[in-house]
């Protein structure tokens, strides 16, 4: 096959995909997050005794600080495993490989029977805004409704602990009639006992317009120690969790290429399990933080997680990590979803959500989430508006290589 003129091929792309298939995320050490002391009562603990808990807001919901987030997973006997561990939350969604990660997830929970020791969180997508508007909220309402009980028949349940209203960027999608008419059902007949929503852009504007409504119990939100200078983002999580809403954090451990793109950082800062450990912790020591859904995928990741709910001290390692020039220079590599390149495009093509799309395909290897993050694109905003453009214009305002990203993201299509 014939290499195209933005340098990548299907071959490239997928050489790619195997080289930084592991990465990690961190912040800046001497910014006073990064030197954050772990709660006192949550300092160390024994292997072999209990796991730190923390309640998830209002709910009264008490769990381990280390839950699982399974999207990526498509093993039944890790989702076993992690229940005989000590994990009790387990994360999916509607839309995770086309409904089979929530089959999994009732599957194991039928052959475990034990309904009543799990906490179930699943996420229904909302619709996009344009499709909503033709379809009017009754008809928005119904469709959500239909998806939450197809989910409800894959998890082979009549209730879960948490429903999300999944993926908001705009705080507006949080007031809208027929989803607000939806989930607002869904609580009153008990199907679903907490609401609330994930968010993976323009976070700090959702939650910060979430509180005041009191609506929503629990939020599900990016955050990791490249964004341990995000004030904006950790002052309205602080407000939340003041507010009595439950934060579960995810991306702690984000799976991507800053490292190894930069140069700056060493191999030893992208393989092993250190880097792991590290980047949870930084998470989960954050206080207004009730629970962490990590995306590990093998027995070995869930082990390396595991122990961190046991002990927040930061080891040598960890701390000589968190603290390395060359990962404090590459952090600027890290895409945060700030959505700082969203005008960067002369064709108006949606950059976040292709980098995002990018991400979940080379980072994670989850090619159906990749397809069903670029199907969510608006029509004439997508990968197809790049296809004969010879240099990509697109830009970050940190130094996140945007155009290398999209480059990578076209191969799979050449």
């Amino acid at each position: 096959m014939q290499k195209k003129k933005n340098g990548y091929n299907r071959r490239d792309f997928l050489t790619t995909v195997g080289s930084i298939a592991a990465a990690g995320l961190l912040g800046k050490a001497e910014l006073p997050l990064g030197a954050q002391k772990a709660p006192e009562a949550e300092k160390a603990a024994e292997p072999g005794k209990k796991p730190i808990s923390r309640v998830l807001g209002k709910t009264g919901i008490r769990v381990p600080i280390v839950s699982m987030g399974v999207m990526n997973a498509d093993n039944p006997a890790l989702v076993k495993r992690s229940f005989e561990m000590g994990v009790r939350h387990f994360d999916t969604a509607w839309g995770y490989q086309k409904g089979r990660n929530e089959e999994m997830v009732g599957g194991v929970i039928k052959e475990l029977k034990a309904r009543d020791q799990f906490v179930i969180a699943t996420k229904v997508p909302p619709g996009r805004p344009e499709l909503m508007d033709q379809m009017g909220d009754k008809l928005v309402e119904e469709e959500f409704l239909s998806r939450f009980d197809q989910s409800l028949a894959r998890l082979q349940t009549d209730h879960v602990e948490i429903l999300y209203i999944h993926n908001i960027s705009d705080p507006k999608m949080l007031t809208r009639a027929g989803i607000v008419s939806a989930v607002d059902k869904l609580k009153k007949t008990k199907k679903a006992t907490h609401i609330g929503f994930s968010t993976h852009r323009n976070m700090a504007e959702c939650i910060e317009a979430a509180v005041p409504m009191g609506r929503f119990d629990v939020i599900l939100t990016s955050i990791n120690y490249a964004m341990a200078d995000d004030k904006p983002l950790l002052e309205a999580m602080k407000k939340a969790a003041a507010a009595g809403i439950g934060l579960v954090a995810m991306k702690t451990q984000c799976k991507q290429a800053w490292s190894k793109e930069s140069g700056a950082a060493g191999p030893e800062y992208h393989e092993g399990a250190v880097w792991h450990a590290a980047l949870l912790k930084w998470a989960l020591r954050l206080d207004f933080v009730a629970t962490a859904i990590p995306g590990y995928t093998t027995f070995q990741q869930l082990e390396t997680d595991w122990l961190v709910a046991l002990n927040l001290e930061y080891t040598p390692d960890e701390a000589k990590f968190l603290a390395s020039p060359g990962v404090q220079l590459a952090l600027g590599g890290v895409c945060r979803q700030c959505g700082g390149c969203a005008g960067s495009c002369p064709r108006g093509v949606d950059v976040p959500a292709l980098v995002r799309a990018h991400m979940y395909a080379a980072d994670y290897g989850n090619f159906p989430e990749m397809r069903r993050a670029m199907e969510e694109i608006p029509a004439g905003r997508g990968l197809t508006v790049c296809a004969d453009c010879r240099q990509c214009a697109a830009a970050c305002v940190r130094r996140v290589q945007v155009a290398r990203r999209l480059a990578e993201l076209k191969a799979i299509f050449a």
